[in-house]
């Protein structure tokens, strides 16, 4: 980790003194007399202990001299990032101050010699003053850290460059969720759970063996076995870890039992839920990864089970025998390494499976020796085989099964090399990326890609920002690089999970810096001194109290601090905790508040944290409105400003400042935005913008941001939600062709014609506004609300990326044509179409074409999904043109009372895979599987419900 830090503090204060514009490096500070001379010598000093880093990072594993020496150099590295992102900040402020920046992002026409300039005046003498000191202190340090480096005999060795987009792309993920060999084991599991047992209601059974060993594979096979599913009324997994939290283990019991977790907040409480939940069920749980030898905080959960039917079962996994006996299990089950043959089986499938044969040949002999080194474990296995899935030469293969870490003392047997070799094979930013991820809790559920990668760039992980370089590209690519060498593990499509073996690794090599801690009622979390080099925290508090605040600020190098509420109820965040807060920890570049607010404005102290890139917050008591202070603008490094569930009716007047906002995101059902500030319109670096509220007259007006200062952010991407369409007043033809028409990478719109002041608006100003707007021409799913026009504008035929579209209370809208020809469109979902009463061919436009054209016309030529919504005046639907919605394998319609009947042409297509309607009550009668005279005309159809009940369901 420590050369990844040296690399971003060579990279900084080079973005500091020289920027590159237009293919010409420009000076930006011009330094003088000492200044100069710390600088150089600050750059020669770290240059110098770059080149041995890579021997020092591999030594260290076995060297704990040079161990220590590491941990030594990353502290003075993290204090040279300080200093130089204090100096990076000032040099913004200043020209924020004198009015140079509009966006910190975009490149620059004109670059000026900041300290040059007399608008600065004394202000840049202090500064380069107090800099230099600075890094005087700083190159004092590092003398000595770099004369240390000739005592542990350091070899120059090249670290890998960071992975270029080719040395990124990955073959298609293999899955190694069929376990090789263990066939007694998979046998006698399974055989153990269909057993009914003796006169016992509940059978305890223990899978026991070390880290890695496969115990929780095999659960999970038994898990999703098709006997055993069939042999239980309900399946339970929890995964327990450290520590046994009886509420959180009981909450997700009930989760799973009941579908939702309960609000409760007494044990016995939930475990009486549990019982009235399994009563007269026969059930399965599954305790993946126990570790309590306690058996008072096992014993309440062992009563309780008991209640359920005879046959139930739970399969325990521990890594201790004296677990499974504390259970009271009646099976246990030790899971043994694999044999030498199983372990080759895998690994070939990992490492050798997609290559010519004479490849395969050549590595063959050496990747059977490879093997052999991993011992059996899979979880070895599984690491080794990936890292070497990259190498293709038999020297490559040769220095992995010839490096001095396999004689190291494993911390868990069998697993450190495998892990070390792949770790050292990592980027350097990778490797801190990887380290990083130990910030979350074992077993931790929600470690979101999106956010995961957020907090990787606001620590600096994923480089600087250069001009278009889309940084967030990069994060996702070394996520990728993770999960390919089973450092991380997709837990479905945005989610990742890590080993708690892994966990342990990352732990190890971070020297413990990112620490996750649970606090109950008042004790001191943080009282242990071995914290005191803790720099990325992640608090869950459970109890009343802030006994967390003491501890946490004497952290006050802390750089991320993720602060959650595992019970919501009884945990607030008053003001005076968080202006103490953002008072101590001024090192921040991370903080996510997520728990319950008890202020109406957020502390004017937030303006101390200068350091910080990623803001998020979540109010959980909902319904506050909360209120952002003037102070908020003067955090000049925030590219991420995220607030989930507060209500915030008003964004400070001075957002423009924010000349690095990447992200201003929100809930645009909750937060209650009244209009959108002067300013926002200069932060052209947002890719990310939740919404845009046009607004609503009165006293907003000279506040407010017109909506045509939205196009000028034309670097948004994914989705955009603007509202207030209605309160444009000024809607001439040709005024807004080009709000939208650049936003080439957004690819959803959400369109609302609301309107804030009482009165009456036309429909022919929305249609001369939908007209008007030239819609992005990548738009794969669009929203339109409230419109109140007749029809809608032939201008929707240039869509031709859309799949979705959701026309929702369009109450004056009679016809939709045009929209038969988008060529993509697979969902179309209308709701609260007041005006229509019937559907037919000219609803769709489709008599107005020729009759030539007509018959060779396929409408809605990809459309699989066609939903009709609360259309209270809807009677008949006719259906006469045969190339109609080929596609069509859902339909479903809801609370259109008056509909008579359903065309038949649409039924009797063998596309069709469900029908669904409810509060339709001609149809239910029509349609009724005993005694409706056209149940024939759909009976053919595999999916049927009515009514939400479901009529027919086919395998």
């Amino acid at each position: 980790m420590a050369e990844a830090t040296v690399s971003f503090a060579l990279e900084q204060l080079g973005s500091i003194l020289f920027r590159k514009t237009s293919g010409f490096i420009i000076k930006l500070v011009c330094l003088v007399g000492d200044v100069e001379k710390e600088v150089d010598k600050l750059t020669h000093n770290l240059r110098a202990i770059q080149a041995v880093l890579v021997d020092a990072e591999q030594k260290q594993m076995k060297e704990e001299a040079v161990r220590v020496w590491l941990y030594r150099l990353k502290d003075v590295c993290y204090e040279v990032d300080d200093v130089l992102d204090e100096w990076n900040t000032a040099i913004l402020k200043l020209r924020i101050e004198a009015g140079h920046d509009h966006n910190a992002l975009v490149p620059k026409k004109k670059v000026c010699c900041f300290f040059l300039s007399p608008w600065f005046g004394l202000k840049k003498v202090v500064l380069r003053r107090n800099i230099a000191v600075k890094i005087t202190d700083i190159n004092k340090k590092l003398d000595v850290i770099a004369k240390e480096k000739s005592d542990y005999n350091l070899n120059v060795i090249l670290a890998n460059e960071k992975p270029e987009s080719q040395q990124m792309q990955t073959t298609s993920f293999i899955d190694v969720s069929d376990i090789y060999g263990r066939d007694n084991e998979k046998n006698n599991l399974v055989s153990k759970l269909l057993c009914e047992g003796s006169e016992q209601n509940l059978h305890i059974i223990s899978l026991v063996g070390m880290g890695g060993i496969g115990k929780t594979t095999l659960a999970q096979f038994a898990y999703n076995n098709n006997d055993v599913k069939n042999n239980f009324d309900k399946r339970i997994w929890v995964c327990v870890s450290e520590p046994f939290d009886e509420f959180r283990i009981a909450k997700a019991i009930i989760e799973s039992l009941e579908g939702h977790t309960p609000n409760v907040g007494e044990l016995e409480s939930l475990l009486q839920r549990i019982c009235d939940s399994i009563e007269n069920k026969k059930f399965m749980l599954i305790l993946d990864d126990m570790w309590t030898e306690d058996y008072k905080k096992w014993e309440p959960f062992y009563n309780c089970l008991k209640k359920g039917s005879c046959g139930s079962k739970i399969l325990v996994t521990t890594r201790k025998e004296s677990v499974a006996r504390i259970t009271n299990s009646i099976n246990i089950i030790n899971v043994s390494e694999l044999s030498d043959e199983e372990n080759w089986s895998l690994f070939r499938k990992l490492a050798l499976s997609e290559r010519p044969p004479d490849e395969y040949e050549n590595l063959e002999e050496i990747g059977r020796e490879i093997v052999k080194k991993c011992k059996g474990l899979p979880l070895a296995t599984i690491t080794i085989g990936r890292l070497l899935q990259f190498k293709k030469s038999k020297e490559q293969w040769q220095r992995v099964l010839g490096s001095e870490l396999w004689k190291v003392e494993n911390v868990e047997k069998g697993l450190l090399t495998p892990l070390m070799l792949s770790y050292n094979d990592l980027p350097p930013m990778v490797k801190q990326c990887f380290v990083y991820c130990s910030i979350f809790p074992k077993d931790y559920d929600y470690m979101f890609k999106k956010t995961l990668i957020d907090l990787w760039m606001a620590q600096g992980y994923l480089g600087l920002e250069k001009d278009d370089q889309n940084v967030e590209i990069i994060g996702e690519e070394y996520s990728d690089y993770l999960v390919t060498r089973s450092l991380l593990q997709a837990n479905g499509s945005y989610k990742y999970k890590m080993h708690d073996i892994v966990h342990d690794f990352a732990q190890f090599l971070g020297n413990n810096e990112c620490l996750s801690v649970e606090v109950y009622g008042v004790e001191d979390p943080l009282a242990n001194s071995s914290h005191d080099k803790v720099r990325h925290l992640m608090l869950t508090l459970n109890g009343i109290g802030t006994s967390f605040l003491e501890s946490t600020c004497r952290l006050k190098w802390l750089r991320s601090l993720l602060l959650t509420c595992g019970n919501v109820d009884t945990n607030c965040l008053t003001s005076d905790v968080l202006a103490r807060l953002f008072t101590e920890l001024t090192c921040l570049r991370a903080l996510k508040l997520d728990a319950k607010f008890n202020f109406e404005e957020i502390p004017k102290e937030i303006g101390k944290l200068i350091r910080l890139r990623h803001l998020e917050l979540c109010d959980q008591s909902f319904g506050k409105i909360i209120k952002f202070p003037e102070s908020l603008c003067e955090l000049y490094n925030l590219h991420t400003l995220r607030f989930v569930s507060p209500s915030v009716e008003t964004l400070p007047q001075g957002i423009e400042k924010l000349v690095n906002l990447r992200r201003l995101e929100f809930d645009t059902l909750r937060c209650g935005l009244l209009y959108m500030p002067k300013g926002v319109e200069k932060l052209t670096g947002l890719r990310r913008l939740s919404g845009f509220v046009i607004r609503g007259g009165g006293d907003h007006d000279n506040k407010a941001c017109s909506f045509e200062g939205l196009k000028n952010l034309n670097r948004l991407e994914g989705s955009l939600t603007v509202r207030g369409l209605g309160n444009l007043t000024d809607v001439s033809d040709g005024k807004l062709t080009e709000v939208l028409k650049n936003e080439e990478k957004l690819h959803q719109l959400n369109l609302e014609f609301d309107k804030s002041e009482e009165g009456e608006r036309l429909g022919d100003d929305d249609e001369l506004i939908l007209k008007t707007l030239q819609l992005p021409p990548n738009l794969e799913d669009l929203s339109i609300w409230y419109y109140r026009g007749n029809t809608f504008p032939s201008t929707w035929t240039t869509l031709t990326k859309l799949k979705v579209l959701r026309l929702r209370v369009c109450s004056n809208c009679k016809h939709l044509h045009h929209l038969g020809n988008l060529p993509l469109l697979e969902l179309l979902d209308l709701m609260a179409m007041s005006s229509v009463k019937k559907v037919d061919d000219n609803f769709w436009g489709i008599e107005s074409e020729t009759s030539s054209s007509s018959s060779l016309c396929v409408h809605f030529p990809k459309l699989k999904d066609f939903r009709f919504w609360y259309t209270r005046e809807w009677e008949e639907w006719d259906c006469k043109v045969e190339e109609f919605m080929p596609c069509l394998a859902s339909l479903r319609i809801v609370l259109c009372p008056k509909l008579k009947a359903l065309p038949d042409n649409l039924l009797q297509r063998t596309t069709l895979k469900r029908l669904d309607f409810s509060q339709s009550p001609i149809l239910t009668e029509r349609y009724n599987k005993e005694t409706g005279e056209d149940w024939p005309k759909i009976s053919h159809i595999p999916y049927i419900e009515i009514d939400c009940n479901r009529v027919q369901h086919e395998q």
